[in-house]
């Protein structure tokens, strides 16, 4: 025992086994016990050892081992300390207690680092409640060599309470929340929100970082996530809307061309100018067609259709108009002043100044091109917009595109204004003038919708497109559904004497010149011309038997040439053939006046020369 237990240990030898050691002195501790037998022994049933006291042992246990191990190397295994080890070096045992190893009284490797300490090893100990009132200490974990091991669905705090509370300075924040630490302080923080629009910065957690243009954060908010195009898809209900009215208008307008064509020779078609017609009916056709280019996917080769497209067609369209009445209002104010013919009036002049006017058009887009050309762009009015636009439409640069052909729009509108008072029977003012007024309001209406729905692309596009097809409907219904319906349902009118109002037929005309040179010149035909010795047009300058034979006025008309004849009548300066006149007016149709009688009854009973319609055959004197 003495090996083991030094002798300040006996105290402790003879209160674990109730006796007295041999050799110790009698006290009032010991002085009942019996004497040591010498058998008695430490071991687990009669010893309840503390954990702690391992790391006692462990530290007894490594210099036994080093010091039997520098005894084994120095001396030999020979009993007894050997001259070697006398005196032991404190260096030598060092080293030799760095390189022990063994196993210790927990079981546990025992053995010295790289820095000469000894392993860290710990259980982890938890005072818990395993009942009511009844708490305990439960191992739960253990520290071993720098690895920790815990049973965290072990540890408990409160009874009522499962989880265990989080021991930490600040706990993490939560996603699309950045950090703000503490002055002073590398572990407290505290958390703060991202805006709506930001994400906490994949660089640094103390910092948000904004999203794009075009993409929103996540629904995790860990990353932005790009807004999904918004423009005009073909399959939407406005979309198949706009090219459905589009498609009826095509076949409508295919429909009047091909009558236009298959009657090109009558008298309605040739008085509403057959040239211009087809002019009108192209752009009619191109304004229906735009609007399969204004519903499909925006590229930069449809933006620059569209930004050429949407002003050309309407130029076309307003081009010939503006020609049309130009051409009335001319041959008119020529009428008060003169007989002669205008100039710049027959189908080839008409085609070249509507050409001319179409061209400035061409221009203009071509130079707006080269400046600037069109581009499909991502447009974000907001946030959570992705609008693929063209170009044209973020700023107000199409306007540029209509600029023209709204002036184009203007001019007509007076010039229908001016000439809202010629008789109707034979020209096209008074049509020209309704499909200005109906257009004028529809873009007045246009230009508040468009304009307030920058928001909504879809809205936008198909109301464009749809006003478009609109102002070629109007013009459509306007210009050619009267004449359509005389052509198809009335074609008995399909006359050349209906292209006349009644009061010219019956020779009652007003002052000026001859209402029979204007229906010429209206329908393509020339006036006669006068020698010098002819006397004036202007009634007003002759007696009164002279202003009762010279309302009749002679023209020639580009279908009949003049017939010679001996047997010619002699009034007024001009050579009148009767037999002519006589069929002449025996062939006209009948106008009824408000008593019921019949023009041409009136027109038998006065004299031939009282008829106001173009007197086939005559000539000038020689």
């Amino acid at each position: 025992m003495h090996r083991v237990f030094p002798l300040n240990s006996n105290e402790f030898w003879e209160e674990q086994f109730r006796c007295r050691y041999a050799g110790s002195p009698r006290s009032r501790h010991n002085a009942l016990y019996p004497p040591c037998t010498g058998r008695e022994r430490l071991s687990a049933e009669n010893t309840e050892f503390e954990a702690q006291l391992q790391f006692v042992a462990d530290a007894v246990w490594a210099f036994v081992f080093a010091i039997r191990d520098m005894h084994q190397d120095l001396c030999g295994g020979k009993p007894g300390l050997c001259e070697a080890m006398r005196p032991v070096s404190g260096p030598t045992l060092l080293r030799y207690l760095r390189q022990v190893r063994f196993t210790g009284l927990s079981g546990d490797e025992f053995h010295f680092d790289a820095f000469g300490d000894g392993p860290a090893r710990y259980n982890i100990l938890h005072f818990k409640q395993v009942t009511r009132g009844v708490y305990r200490w439960i191992r739960v974990g253990r520290y071993l060599d720098g690895e920790l091991q815990l049973d965290m669905d072990n540890i408990q705090f409160k009874w009522e309470e499962p989880h265990h509370p989080e021991s930490v300075c600040s706990a993490e924040c939560d996603l699309g929340q950045a950090k703000q630490y503490v002055e002073g302080e590398s572990c407290c923080w505290h958390c703060f929100n991202c805006t709506q629009y930001e994400i906490r910065s994949p660089l640094s957690e103390t910092a948000c970082m904004e999203c794009a243009r075009g993409t929103l954060p996540d629904a995790r908010r860990t990353r932005c996530a790009p807004v999904p195009e918004l423009y005009l898809h073909p399959t939407t209900p406005e979309a198949i809307g706009a090219m459905t009215f589009s498609a009826l208008g095509i076949l409508l307008t295919m429909l009047v061309g091909g009558v236009w064509v298959a009657r090109r020779g009558t008298p309605v078609v040739r008085a509403s100018g057959r040239e211009l017609s087809f002019v009108l009916l192209a752009g009619i056709l191109m304004c229906y067609l735009v609007t399969f280019a204004l519903v499909l996917r925006p590229t930069d080769f449809l933006c620059s259709l569209q930004r050429f497209g949407t002003g050309f067609c309407f130029t076309v369209i307003y081009a010939a108009l503006l020609t049309k009445t130009n051409r009335i209002a001319r041959i008119f104010d020529a009428s008060k002043h003169s007989a002669r013919r205008p100039s710049l009036i027959s189908p080839r002049s008409q085609l070249l100044i509507c050409s001319v006017l179409v061209s400035i058009q061409i221009v203009i887009v071509i130079v707006w091109q080269l400046a600037s050309p069109a581009r499909a762009i991502h447009h974000y009015p907001t946030r959570e917009d992705n609008m693929l636009v063209c170009d044209s439409y973020v700023d107000a640069s199409y306007t540029i595109a209509f600029f023209y052909p709204v002036v184009l729009i203007v001019i007509c509108t007076v010039y229908a204004v001016l000439t809202r008072k010629i008789p109707e029977a034979f020209n096209e003012s008074k049509h020209i003038g309704f499909t200005m007024y109906t257009t004028c309001v529809i873009w007045l209406a246009f230009v508040p919708l468009y304009f307030g729905t920058a928001s909504h692309v879809p809205l936008r596009v198909t109301s464009m497109a749809v006003t478009i097809s609109l102002s070629a409907s109007v013009t459509l219904a306007c210009l050619f559904a009267p004449k359509m319906y005389i052509i198809l349902i009335r074609p008995e009118r399909n006359v050349r004497g209906n292209l006349m109002p009644s009061r010219w037929r019956s020779g009652r005309s007003a002052r000026g010149a001859a209402p029979g040179a204007v229906c010429a010149a209206l329908v393509g035909a020339a006036p006669l011309p006068r020698p010098a010795a002819t006397p004036s047009t202007d009634l007003s300058t002759l007696d009164a038997t002279e202003r009762s034979t010279s309302t009749d006025r002679q023209v020639q008309t580009e279908e009949l040439s003049p017939t010679p004849n001996t047997e010619v009548v002699e009034r007024n300066g001009l050579c009148l053939d009767p037999k002519k006149l006589a069929e002449l007016a025996g062939g006209l149709p009948s106008f009824e006046e408000a008593n019921g009688s019949a023009l041409r009854r009136r027109a038998a009973a006065e004299p031939a020369t009282r008829v106001a319609v173009a007197v086939v055959g005559a000539r000038p004197p020689l």
